[in-house]
């Protein structure tokens, strides 16, 4: 026996997120049905949708364009850190560690995937780098391998660009307050590369 249409509806436009498969999107959509406060999340889906667009600056998500951060003349505008998406944008500002500016490739170059250069923001970076201002480029992708080949398409994007200003990497080690044991090896290789003496040999 098939579901109601509207309920197939539901289930199908939660199979549209990512990760959610037709069992996961049911599990759903039955919650939504059994929640009394459902229409909150109706309505909460129309308000992000209608009231939220991207930074014509940065690319982050924001109310108004342009974004907060971008707008703000306290921010450091000679370093630009590039993420690549907006949750990494929060995480950062999060740590209240860095006070410059940001780039939101929108995603990390996998073409496996189906996501290539040209679906991310990095011609709007060159671009942004090509009228001035920034010193310091700040690479913030993930420590994976998309993140590695997407660190590697905007680094090439620069170099053909031939604009002079400096490219960083965030630095990469054991996380404070974790157990070597549980750490994956990539994360290790890269803590005892890139270790640092505390003491030279006399």
């Amino acid at each position: 026996m098939a579901y109601p249409k509207p309920l197939e509806r539901l289930i199908a436009a939660f199979e549209r997120f990512p990760g959610i498969g037709r069992r996961s999107a049911e599990r759903m959509a039955f919650h939504v049905l059994r929640d009394p406060e459902a229409m909150e999340l109706a309505v909460a889906l129309r308000d992000a949708a209608e009231n939220t667009r991207r930074c014509g600056l940065c690319h982050n998500v924001t109310e108004q364009d342009p974004c907060a951060l971008c707008a703000d003349p306290a921010r450091d505008a000679s370093q630009l850190l590039v993420v690549e998406e907006p949750r990494d944008v929060e995480a950062v500002e999060r740590s209240q560690a860095y006070r410059g500016r940001y780039h939101v490739l929108l995603g990390a170059y996998n073409p496996a995937e189906g996501t290539e250069e040209k679906h991310l923001t990095v011609a709007a970076l060159v671009k942004r780098l090509a009228h001035g201002g920034v010193n310091e480029l700040i690479l913030a992708t993930d420590p994976d391998a998309e993140g590695e080949a997407t660190a590697l398409v905007v680094l090439a994007a620069v170099d053909r660009a031939r604009l002079a200003l400096k490219v960083t990497r965030l630095a990469r080690g054991v996380p404070a307050g974790s157990a070597l044991e549980y750490l994956h090896k990539g994360v290790i290789q890269d803590a005892l590369s890139g270790r640092i003496a505390l003491r030279e040999r006399s």
